[in-house]
C-alpha cells in the first residue's frame, strides 16, 4: 500500500510522510513507559469474556501524579448487541446529562482489558463514527467494519495497541437533510455535546482510561470523517489524534437555515484554516474519485500549526464501505505512533 506523501503545493500545512510502523519505531514513538501493545499470550480472544465495569465504590480519583483514571462511575448496564470473533460489543442508550439527548452508542473492550494482568492498567481510547446517518446501526459494530477484528489481531503481531473503541450514533433520524452534523445546531438536540462531553464522561464513569488527551483518538468515514475532524479541532483538551476517512468537511444540513455564523464555527471547512489545536490528523481520499482527491487535497492544505495533518491518498479507491475496511489496518497503526498505548502506575 502507498505510504502518506507530502504536498509539495501547500504553504503552511505541516504535512509529514507515513514511514513504515515496524514495531520497535512505533513502540518507541507511541508510549515511553508504556507497556507495548501486547505479546500473543495475553492477546488472546478467550481472555476477552463480556466486559463487565467496576463498581463506582472500587474507584478512586488519580493523584497528581498519577496516569491510570479508575471509573469514577455511576456504571451503566451494557447489553450484548453481538459476538464478534474479538470478543463482544456491548450497547446502551446514554441520556446525556449535560446535552440532554439520549442516543445508542455501542462498546467494545479489547481482550487485554479483562485479563488479569493488565488490572491495573489504564487504556486508550478510540471513538469512531460511522458514514451516513449512523441512526440506529452502525458500520464499525454490523462487521461491515469489523475494526475489532483487525485490532486484535495488530496487537498480537504488536503493530497496534488495544483500544476502548466506542460507537456513538451521530443523528437522531435518517432523514440525512436533517443531520445534526455532529454540532449543537440552535434550536436542535444539542447532539455535539452530547458526542464531545456525555461520551466521554460515560466512558471516565465506566473504563479505566488514562489522564490527559495523548490517549484519546477519533476515527470516522465519510460523514463520520468530517464528526471526527471537526470535534479534534474543537476540544484538543480531549483529543489528541483524529483519522477522517474520505470526508467532505462540510456543515450542510439543512438545520443550520438562518444560524449561518454557527455553521461556519461548525464547518471543518472553515476551521482547519483557523485551528489553534495541538492534534495531529491523517486525512484519506479515495484515489480513484477525482472529485474527492480535490477536496480532501485542498482541506489538507489549508492547515495551519499547530494542527498537523498527513495525506494519504489510497490507490484506485471508491468512497465505498469495502474500501473504508481497506484502511483499518495502517489507521490503526498511524493511531497507535501517535497516541499513548496502555500504562499502569506501578
Amino acid at each position: 500500500m502507498q505510504q502518506p506523501q507530502s504536498q509539495p503545493t501547500r504553504t503552511r500545512a505541516v504535512l509529514v510522510g507515513i514511514t513504515a510502523l515496524a514495531l520497535s519505531a512505533t513502540m518507541a514513538a507511541c508510549s515511553s513507559g508504556s507497556r507495548p501493545a501486547a505479546d500473543p499470550k495475553v492477546g488472546d480472544n478467550t481472555a476477552a469474556g463480556t466486559p463487565s465495569t467496576p463498581s463506582a465504590a472500587a474507584s478512586s480519583a488519580p493523584t497528581k501524579d498519577s496516569k491510570v483514571v479508575m471509573p469514577t462511575g455511576p456504571t451503566t448496564d451494557l447489553k450484548k448487541s453481538r459476538d464478534t470473533k474479538a470478543g463482544p460489543i456491548m450497547m446502551t442508550t446514554l441520556a446525556g446529562k449535560k446535552s440532554g439527548v439520549s442516543a445508542q452508542v455501542w462498546v467494545w473492550l479489547p481482550p487485554q482489558y479483562s485479563d488479569p494482568k493488565y488490572a491495573k492498567f489504564g487504556f486508550p481510547v478510540l471513538t469512531l463514527y460511522a458514514g451516513g446517518q449512523s441512526n440506529g446501526y452502525n458500520t464499525w459494530t454490523d462487521n461491515q467494519l469489523p475494526i475489532q477484528e483487525i485490532d486484535t489481531q495488530l496487537v498480537q503481531e504488536q503493530k497496534a495497541h488495544p483500544f476502548i473503541m466506542i460507537m456513538p450514533v451521530q443523528n437522531l433520524t435518517a432523514d440525512e437533510h436533517r443531520s445534526l452534523d455532529c454540532s449543537d445546531i440552535p434550536g436542535q438536540p444539542r447532539m455535539g455535546t452530547w458526542l464531545s462531553q456525555d461520551i466521554p464522561d460515560f466512558v471516565r464513569a465506566n473504563f479505566r482510561t488514562l489522564k490527559g488527551p495523548d490517549s484519546w483518538g477519533l476515527m470516522g468515514a465519510s460523514s463520520g470523517a468530517d464528526c471526527s475532524a471537526k470535534l479534534a479541532m474543537q476540544h484538543p483538551d480531549i483529543y489528541k489524534a483524529a483519522v477522517p476517512i474520505d470526508g467532505d468537511f462540510k456543515a450542510d444540513s439543512l438545520l443550520w437555515k438562518g444560524h449561518e455564523a454557527e455553521q461556519a464555527a461548525n464547518g471543518s471547512d472553515k476551521l482547519i484554516a483557523t485551528s489553534k489545536a495541538d492534534v495531529k490528523m491523517l486525512a484519506t481520499a479515495a484515489g480513484g474519485v477525482s472529485y474527492e482527491v480535490n477536496v480532501v487535497k485542498g482541506w489538507v492544505a489549508k492547515a495551519v500549526p499547530p494542527t498537523t495533518v498527513e495525506y494519504y491518498e489510497q490507490p484506485g479507491g471508491r468512497h465505498k464501505t469495502v474500501d473504508f475496511e481497506k484502511l483499518i489496518p495502517m489507521a490503526l497503526e498511524w493511531l497507535t505512533k501517535n497516541l499513548t498505548g496502555p500504562q499502569s502506575d506501578s
